[in-house]
């Protein structure tokens, strides 16, 4: 689920796979591994491509269809 979430993100941005690989520090091919689902996406970089997106991390992962993340906690 969450490759075809972020395939569609990218496409929806008009940005192309080493754009995103530069943005999150990985190599083009490690990042086409993780749109076609041969790699797990960690965490961190779950994290950034929510921040990059401006959605949720529930959202890339298909656990919800709503696409706005949820507020920052104030500490």
């Amino acid at each position: 689920m969450i490759e075809l979430k972020l395939r569609a993100l990218r496409e929806d941005h008009d940005l192309a796979q080493a754009t995103l690989a530069e943005l999150l520090q990985v190599h083009q091919t490690t990042y086409s591994d993780y749109e076609r689902g041969k790699l797990n996406v960690p965490l961190s970089v779950l994290d950034r491509l929510a921040d990059y997106y401006g959605v949720s991390v529930d959202y890339l992962l298909g656990r919800t269809e709503i696409r706005t993340p949820y507020p920052v906690k104030k500490r």
